[in-house]
């Protein structure tokens, strides 16, 4: 039975209902306010409601982008008092955000003292910092006061606000927005608005057009910090078709020649939102912890520019292999994700493509042009009819000052008179005395003139939907005009500097031409292991019981050292810390380990079965480190084995990869090849010899028989050369060389003879 409760109402009445519906119904309030009202910006002026109250607010206390300046706190308490009933520190945020020229592609707000930097630092507090509107943030209000939008009460009635702004400038594609609601999010990159506006006009033109053509006009972000993007232009389509998809976007870099034949990289340009600070940080870290052997140092340069300076251990490193190594590992390269999930007229979340937030845009700007044309005519026929009555005054102006002068009510009598309105009467008696001249007359009939045209004029554009879009494109054209790259700037790359534009052109553009130039994707290449790691000389130390560690330097062979109880040595070898090490199990799988990251031999190690997905059932055959050029035997206990080329074992992954083909058997041999024969001895203690050549070479499978067995297995196998004699250690420990081999010759799958005297006991050569 659901559980009821009591909830009251406004008036305090109450009323039952379940308890999960009523939580059900405030959590859908809830989560529709943050949609709405909080965290997705509108289509239309691509604001979200802090920013536009910001906005507004600063319009409301005339700080216009050539008037002066007034303190943050100030503009914080007008939002927070009149508009957005929040944290004072959410709005500094926000506003703050707005005058950042490395977090907004174009500011909407201009502000003076420290509003933070690209490092990660803070803007200082709000009562230190100073702000006004931008010239971008003006056009976005141009015509507040003609009814170009609705406006709502605020969240107490008293003031009124707008719904959303007129918008002359493009603001949602060309400063981006990003924001986190219930069940949904946003994420918008900035663009270059003369690329944005261009692709408008041609909508304009073509209303039909297609994603294909669009993007020939925006054909990619315009990231305020720059950077390289490399994603290809098909995935780039498919993100603006869609509204989902990711850009990859890669620091800007050169070689700086030293002389003498050192060198040096330069980063200009870091990917966008990365902070500066903490990227060097990262890099530092790497140097540090020796994972980037090849890079000596990094220095942070930067002074207006960003200046990062990178230093090679050695002038024979390859610039490239180093900076691929920082791609993979720091935040010189990221994704920006796309998610264009926006408001469609303030109301409805949506996921749209390029195309739609295009036509959201055109459609709000025609819908403010049809707005402000109706205001402006009745601004005009309210003018016309007061104009008519000034002529009529005019005409009639001794009888006029006549019934001034000796009527008490001379409004009723003017206007029965001469016929005119209470609007007309009223404005006579208004007027000044020395408005009463001939050249007034003159005046007044001109103005009505150019009234009446003006209202034709707006009565054709009213009456064409192809007038209305001529003057959106004409408005758009001057927006581009001021605020978009000149047409001669139209495509530059990253590698074509402002300085170049200023120097030739005598202008500067430091605001409008492209930021983010484009690179063809590279190709997903592996990064030298040689470049990760420094190389440096261990002794690889592995136990009965699985336990592995790496000392440091090439320690005797036959050193003693310590082991858990009950457990003793197994493997030791010479190795380096950029080399592979092969672990080959009885269940016929090889898996990789890397050395650089084996613990140290200062403890006794750690189970190699944390490392690789090593099967407890099953045990360690062979551990050694890898050489792509060899060649390795493998067998098995049921005497079945061939051979395989070591370039082929490498396994990517802690599963390992199969090679040696076991049902019933397990895996017992795995040595290198060398030489032109192979001996095998079995359980039974009989040898076999036969030449390597009757061998095949595979990558996996069961192999071919290499004895016969009536009963039990293969106990051992080696490759050797048969003229130099098969060698053993006999039960002495003194080393005993067999040439005589002659009657343990055969053919592969023999059953071969008993092994000769002094044998050893184990059966292992």
């Amino acid at each position: 039975m659901a559980e009821i409760t009591d909830t009251p109402d406004m008036d305090g009445n109450i009323s039952r209902e379940p308890l999960s519906r009523a939580i059900g119904d405030r959590y859908l309030q809830y989560a529709l306010s943050t949609i709405m009202h909080r965290a997705l910006p509108d289509a239309r002026d691509g604001l979200k409601p802090v920013h536009r109250r910001i906005l507004f607010a600063m319009r409301g206390l005339r700080l216009d982008p050539n008037g002066a300046f007034r303190k943050c706190a100030k503009i914080v308490g007008e939002v927070m008092g009149n508009y957005h009933p929040h944290g004072d520190q959410a709005i500094y945020d926000a506003l703050a955000r707005l005058a950042q020229d490395f977090n907004v592609r174009y500011p909407l707000v201009d502000g003076q003292g420290n509003f933070g930097n690209v490092d990660g630092d803070n803007p200082a507090a709000q009562r230190y910092t100073e702000a006004r509107l931008a010239a971008v943030a003006a056009a976005m209000m141009e015509g507040l006061a003609e009814n170009a939008v609705d406006f709502r009460p605020n969240y107490d009635g008293s003031e009124e606000e707008p719904e959303v702004l007129p918008a002359a400038f493009p603001n949602l594609l060309a400063n981006g927005s990003s924001g986190i609601a219930v069940g949904m999010a946003t994420n918008i990159p900035p663009h270059n608005v003369g690329e944005v506006i261009d692709a408008a006009l041609y909508l304009i033109k073509t209303p039909n057009a297609g994603i294909d053509k669009l993007t020939e006009f925006i054909p990619g972000p315009d990231f305020p910090t720059g950077g390289t993007i490399v994603e290809p232009p098909a995935a780039i389509r498919e993100a603006y078709a869609t509204g989902r998809g990711a850009f990859r976007l890669r620091s800007v870099w050169q070689r700086e020649e030293l002389g003498r034949g050192q060198w040096q990289i330069v980063v200009t340009e870091i990917p966008y939102q990365v902070q500066k600070s903490k990227l060097i940080e990262r890099i530092a870290e790497l140097i540090n912890s020796k994972k980037l052997p090849i890079l000596a140092d990094i220095r942070d340069e930067s002074a207006e520019d960003i200046r990062i300076v990178l230093e090679p251990k050695a002038r024979t490193v390859d610039p490239a292999t180093l900076m691929e190594a920082l791609f993979r590992q720091t935040d010189l390269e990221t994704r920006f994700s796309l998610n264009m999930n926006v408001l469609i007229d303030g109301r409805t979340p949506q996921v749209c493509s390029l195309r739609d937030v295009l036509r959201a845009f055109l459609d709000h700007r025609r819908d403010v042009l049809v707005r402000r044309s109706r205001h402006r005519m009745e601004k005009i026929d309210r003018r016309l009819e007061v104009l008519e009555g000034y002529i009529v005054a005019f005409l009639n102006l001794d009888r006029v000052i006549e019934i001034i002068r000796t009527e008490d009510e001379p409004k009723p009598v003017l206007m029965a008179e001469f016929e005119l309105t209470d609007v007309q009467a009223e404005a006579i008696l208004n007027m000044r005395l020395r408005s009463l001249r001939k050249l007034e007359e003159m005046e007044l009939r001109k103005e009505r003139d150019d009234l009446i045209a003006e209202r034709a004029e707006l009565e054709d554009l009213l009456g064409s939907e192809e007038l209305q879009w001529s003057r959106i494109a004409d408005q758009l054209r001057e927006t581009r005009k001021e605020f978009g790259a000149p047409a001669k700037y139209k495509g530059i790359t990253a590698a074509e500097s402002l300085a170049d534009l200023k120097r030739t052109d005598g202008a500067d553009y430091p605001t409008t031409a492209r930021r983010s130039g484009f690179a063809d994707a590279p190709e997903a290449a592996e990064v030298p292991l040689e470049a990760m790691i420094e190389r440096e000389p261990i002794t690889v130390v592995c136990s009965q019981m699985g336990w592995i560690r790496a000392m440091k330097g090439h320690i005797a062979l036959d050193t003693e050292m310590k082991f858990k109880d009950g457990d003793g040595p197994r493997f030791i070898f010479h190795a380096e810390t950029t080399d592979k090490l092969v672990l080959f199990g009885t269940n016929g799988r090889f898996y990789t380990l890397a050395a650089s990251n084996l613990p140290g031999g200062r403890g006794m190690g750690e189970p190699v079965r944390l490392m690789i997905d090593l099967p407890n059932e099953a045990e360690i055959v062979a551990l050694f480190a890898h050489d792509a050029t060899r060649k390795l035997l493998v067998a098995s206990t049921a005497g079945d084995g061939f051979v395989v080329p070591e370039a082929d074992i490498v396994a990517q992954t802690r599963s390992g990869k199969q090679a040696l083909n076991v049902r019933d058997a397990k895996a017992a041999v795995c040595r290198p090849v060398g030489g032109d024969h192979v001996a095998v001895v079995g359980e039974n203690r009989k040898v076999l010899i036969f030449p390597l050549d009757e061998l095949p070479e595979m990558a996996r499978g069961k192999g071919v028989r290499l004895q016969k067995y009536k009963d039990g297995g293969l106990s051992d196998a080696m490759t050797f050369t048969l003229a130099e004699g098969l060698s053993w250690k006999d039960p002495a420990g003194r080393t005993r060389t067999e040439t005589e081999l002659g009657d343990y010759l055969g053919k592969r799958a023999g059953s071969g003879r008993m092994a000769p005297r002094g044998f050893p006991r184990n059966n292992k050569f």
